[in-house]
């Protein structure tokens, strides 16, 4: 979601993606390894805990993009499922008929019509089944998926929307997603899923866009393309939209950036938070040019010292009871870094050497990025387009 509140942006990261998974933690309270070169869906499995693992996906996605993630939300197969019975159906198009031999290709023969060609409206178990097809569509592959599954939530917007964005109507929607979905504290209750909802009310389905990272394959997983991701990060955090209009909204005279740009260092005040800084690498003089960073900006530093741990790989901000929402303000000087709550600490920065890498900066005032690819913009999908376009790469 934008600063100004009237634009937002879904990007979708192909689940055989390889990335680097950055330290993890483990339900025995450990940590893992960083583990370079990794499918993007094992961040969700490390563990191999029956809930998952959403904060290393979190993590992942962090280190990945250098944005701050705010929230988090976790979709099972029920949830999904009842959350499209709540709002009476969801509008969907299939290029083709649709047999079961398409959802489960290890079957022997074609099996029956699941269905057929053409637009229909999907609830429940079947609407599950349309956005977990693959096979027997377009290419076959997971990138096809995606835009199905791309086309299926901006229908489900394009509906919320058409009902009316308002209190009462969004009730039953929101009591549906508190029991169904599993989300992160900020957003655990019906009352603040409705607030959320309601500072979207604003934003134009034509402004409502649905993108990919950009792609290649290599062999038979998805390897970034760069510069072309970094030029996406870079014009998500300086609020620019795929178009390359300027979505961050005015507050006296400065780019309000709010939740949506969280790495640009001109937005953060640090009044009244103590932090003190640790140097978790060899690299001397790192913790005082991030003390320094951090007065700059009106943060209190209490002390810096040498971490125990000198071979940190990316910087953690530790924080104690009740202090989350100031871990995440110190967090927006050092985009990437990852939260760790940590019983009786106070707000601690431990540099890692992806700070020293950069030469000891932390996030500075946006410049104006590079434009974005042309792939980004024409590839994406706004909410309001024709159900039945733009369905598969194949």
């Amino acid at each position: 979601v934008y600063a100004d509140h009237r634009h937002a942006v879904a990007v979708s990261i192909p689940r055989d993606t390889l990335v680097t998974l950055p330290p993890c933690k483990l339900p025995d309270g450990k940590w893992t390894s960083t583990r370079p070169n990794t499918m993007f869906n094992e961040a969700y499995s490390v563990g191999q805990t029956a809930k998952g693992n959403p904060a290393c996906t979190q993590n992942t996605v962090e280190k990945l993009t250098g944005l701050r993630v705010d929230h988090t939300v976790v979709v099972d197969f029920k949830g999904f499922a009842a959350l499209t019975r709540v709002v009476g159906g969801v509008n969907v198009c299939l290029p083709q008929d649709v047999y079961e031999k398409d959802l489960n290709p290890n079957r022997a023969t074609r099996g029956g019509l699941l269905f057929r060609k053409g637009e229909q409206k999907l609830s429940g178990q079947r609407a599950l089944d349309y956005v977990r097809i693959r096979h027997g569509i377009g290419d076959g592959s997971d990138i096809g998926r995606i835009k199905r599954q791309q086309a299926f939530v901006a229908s489900l917007v394009k509906k919320v929307k058409s009902d009316g964005l308002t209190p009462t109507g969004l009730l039953p929607l929101a009591d549906a997603a508190t029991k169904s979905l599993t989300v992160d504290p900020g957003l655990g209750t019906a009352k603040r899923l409705i607030s959320f909802a309601m500072s979207l009310r604003n934003i134009d389905l034509h402004d409502t866009k649905f993108a990919t990272i950009p792609w290649r394959y290599q062999g038979e997983r998805v390897a970034i393309v760069q510069p072309d991701a970094d030029q996406l990060w870079a014009a998500l955090k300086a609020d620019r939209t795929l178009d390359g209009t300027d979505a961050g909204g005015k507050k006296g005279g400065q780019t309000a950036t709010a939740a949506a740009s969280p790495g640009i260092a001109t937005e953060v005040s640090g009044d009244g938070i103590d932090v003190a800084v640790y140097n978790g690498t060899t690299t001397r003089g790192l913790a005082s040019r991030a003390a320094t960073a951090l007065t700059e900006h009106g943060f209190t530093v209490t002390g810096t010292a040498n971490a125990v741990d000198r071979n940190r790989a990316d910087t953690v901000i530790e924080y104690g009871a009740g202090l989350r929402t100031r871990a995440e303000t110190v967090a927006r000087l050092f985009p990437g870094a990852e939260l760790n709550s940590v019983p009786g600490a106070g707000v601690d920065v431990v540099l890692g050497r992806s700070y020293a890498a950069k030469g000891g900066t932390s996030a500075s005032p946006a410049s104006t990025p590079t434009a974005l690819p042309t792939s980004v913009a024409r590839d994406a999908r706004s909410a309001d387009d024709d159900v039945c376009s733009n369905l598969s790469y194949g």
